[in-house]
């Protein structure tokens, strides 16, 4: 165990004494069913900022000390939590401005995260709980890491101190030069020129998205500055042997979907030991795992492929995703195929009252053994088993394919909405796109990594294919590094809305896409919505001849294309068919495709295949799209490990992509949550079996296998 590894599996629950029912002390019950499941972690005090400090100043750690005591003695870690995401009464109180006025007016006190983060009076405060804290627990045996806040984002505050600092920025950032600020952002269209500093107005309704995109980047860094600030207090009192992390989250639709728009989930790990994530996702019927592994790639990309902790993840969770059975033992093994070291739940046990009482933990609000509650045994203790465990940890990956992402682009395009180009009359948002083209690769099993669009021209190399869907906002660096990869040899995949403004989203006034024509052999400058009557048309002579024709979505660009570029698909429509859809051109040593609009999701999935074997990428597991997911890695003894994941209510009968053994086989999963040993001994693929390339394996349904060679 150290600051950026671990030795084994950490598999757990964050646990709550302090939200236990009046009169209630059930610490030793629960230490001892969480020994029974195999759980060996725990996370605390993250939510209590109001308990660990009643008062100002008056502090008690009492439910923080019998949590750690009881760990100790049944041999379980602890993750000690900051608790400053939740502010007490009395500091509301005292200061009312730590609440962040937001673009729907005044804070009011009540929910969580509802703070200015840069507010001097919640530092102030926020610290000293965190020094009194952390001095009090980091030289418990337990502790072996912390997490500093809690899911942090900037909450949306256009408070004063947020302006007021963000008008500082901006002073700094062009040497007080206002008409160099004006000319910058266009701030003279409808008068919005700004022409003494005292005269900056509130940007709340702002109109210019280079502006408004200038904040939400201002507002972004000062997340990763609170987070940073966070964790330099911890490390004044933690051991050199305990870890900082922080638990980031995803732009919500219910569940975690896509790319965070309020925090830079790059730039905000820095600061951390290790990058730990909460990752929400449906189950039952729903249950396709893309959730678990785009979080999972996002979160493991931010340090370039290091490994990483899943500090949340529902066990019953909201109503709609209570397990089938088999399928939480098959959740916990996902994060583990893409990389995770931790998994743990959140919760222990369900809560009695208050805004989530029905966000349900391991345990009922009976706090008795339940279906769940065995499944997570049976995965915890097959992982704690070292045959298992120590083969699968410390999962490494060396993917050939990327998706470039980027905040800006996302902000730009949250504003000038795809199908409309102004904030309203469109629903096609960014993430749209960004997960049309990520989970075309997830279907094919070609795994990808996740890059920020400043990422530089090094790593960049280290890919066969980039794939850059609605890369908005593009920095004349990015252009360059860009290029410079497809010249020296790489394959540059972008869509439509790509390079159109820089940074700052200001668009490129020279011919679109701004410094890629060459690269790309085309150019275009005009588009329309093809309003359900344009189709997507392959060519008889390219390599997708034969694909079925399917409808434009969202969006056309008229691409007009260089005699020499390769046209894969036009439109079909009398109006438009003189225009490309789909073009690939050779450039360098290299190739740029473009995908000139937004086709459905069989059809980007066709074009993402094609592209694949284009540029050289071959996977063990493409022959088993649609069948079974593959996700794969190399362990500490340079075993490849193979996961056969099978996201279904069928069994499924496929070849062995890999040989190996099989270090973990499928499991049948009986109604009370426990192995129903009679079945599984009755399945043909077993634990310590070998295979070879070929050998006929049989997956039930919502199950899995795992193979080490």
């Amino acid at each position: 165990m150290g600051k950026q590894s671990v030795d084994h599996i950490l598999f757990g629950a964050a646990y709550y004494d302090e939200y236990m029912p009046a009169g209630e002390d059930r610490i030793e019950t629960d230490m001892a069913m969480m020994e029974r499941a195999g759980i060996n972690l725990i996370r605390i005090a993250e939510s209590t900022w109001s308990t660990c400090e009643p008062q100002p100043g008056v502090f008690d750690f009492t439910h923080v000390d019998r949590a750690l005591d009881a760990a100790r003695r049944h041999g379980i870690a602890v993750i000690v939590g900051t608790p400053t995401y939740a502010v007490p009464t009395w500091l509301v109180r005292m200061h009312p401005d730590v609440l962040a006025d937001t673009p729907a007016g005044p804070g009011k006190y009540g929910a969580r995260q509802i703070m200015d983060i840069v507010n001097p009076a919640y530092r102030h405060y926020g610290e000293r709980v965190i020094r009194r804290l952390i001095a009090h627990v980091a030289d418990h045996p337990a502790v072996i890491g912390y997490q500093v806040d809690n899911e942090t984002k900037y909450y949306d505050s256009v408070s004063r101190d947020m302006q007021a600092l963000f008008v500082k920025y901006l002073r700094d950032k062009f040497d007080g030069d206002l008409d160099a600020l004006n000319a910058h952002f266009g701030l003279d269209y409808w008068s919005n020129r700004i022409n003494a500093w005292e005269d900056f107005p509130d940007v709340t309704e702002s109109i210019n998205q280079s502006l408004r995109g200038e904040f939400d980047r201002f507002r972004r860094a000062q997340v990763a500055e609170f987070l940073d600030w966070q964790a330099a207090i911890v490390r004044e009192y933690a051991r050199d042997d305990q870890f900082v992390t922080h638990n980031f989250d995803f732009e919500w639709r219910g569940y975690s979907y896509g790319v965070q728009p309020a925090v830079d989930h790059f730039k905000a790990s820095r600061t951390l030991d290790v990058t730990g994530v909460d990752i929400y996702h449906p189950t039952e019927d729903s249950l396709t795992g893309k959730e678990i592994a785009f979080g999972g790639d996002v979160t493991r990309s931010t340090k370039g492929g290091a490994n990483y902790f899943v500090l949340e993840t529902e066990a019953q969770g909201q109503h709609g995703w209570l397990p089938f059975p088999g399928q939480l033992r098959l959740q916990a093994y996902s994060h583990l195929a893409s990389g995770a070291d931790m998994v743990e739940y959140w919760h222990w046990h369900s809560i009695h009252n208050s805004f989530e009482t029905y966000w349900k933990g391991l345990l009922s609000h009976d706090l008795e053994p339940n279906p769940t509650y065995e499944e997570a045994g049976v995965f915890g203790r097959e992982v704690a088993r070292p045959e298992i465990g120590a083969r699968l940890v410390n999962l490494a990956k060396r993917n050939r394919a990327a998706i470039m992402v980027s905040n800006e682009s996302l902000s730009a395009l949250d504003w000038f909405l795809i199908e409309a180009g102004f904030p309203f009359g469109g629903e096609l948002k960014y993430n749209d796109v960004v997960r049309r083209i990520w989970d075309a690769f997830f279907e094919l099993n070609i795994e990808c990594d996740i890059l920020p669009a400043d990422a530089p021209a090094e790593r960049l190399a280290g890919y066969d294919l980039i794939a850059a869907p609605a890369l908005y906002c593009a920095s004349q660096g990015t252009i360059d590094n860009l290029r410079g990869y497809v010249q020296d040899g790489g394959h540059l995949l972008a869509t439509m809305r790509s390079f159109v403004t820089d940074e700052e989203v200001t668009v490129w006034h020279d011919r679109a896409p701004h410094g890629l024509t060459d690269v790309f052999g085309l150019t275009y400058n005009q588009f329309t919505r093809p309003a359900g009557h344009v189709t997507i048309d392959f060519t008889d002579d390219g390599p997708l001849a034969g694909t079925p024709s399917t409808p434009a979505e969202a969006l056309i660009e008229l691409l007009k294309a260089d005699p020499d570029t390769q046209v894969i698909a036009r439109y079909g429509h009398y109006a438009w068919n003189t225009y490309a859809a789909v073009t690939r051109h050779a450039y360098g040593d290299g190739w740029g495709e473009w995908i000139g609009t937004l086709p459905d999701a069989d059809t980007t999935r066709a074009i993402i295949r094609e592209a694949v074997e284009a540029a050289g990428i071959t996977a063990d597991g493409t022959a088993l799209a649609g069948k079974v997911t593959v996700r794969q890695g190399v362990n500490n003894a340079g075993e490849q490990v193979t996961y056969l994941l099978n996201y279904s209510a069928d069994e499924v009968r496929v070849a062995s992509p890999v040989a190996g053994e099989i270090v973990v086989a499928p499991q049948i999963i009986g109604p009370d949550g426990t192995v129903d040993e009679t079945a599984s001994a009755a399945l043909a693929v077993r634990e310590g079996m070998t295979v070879a390339v070929g050998d006929e394996l049989v997956i039930p349904r919502w199950n899995l296998a795992v193979i080490a060679g």
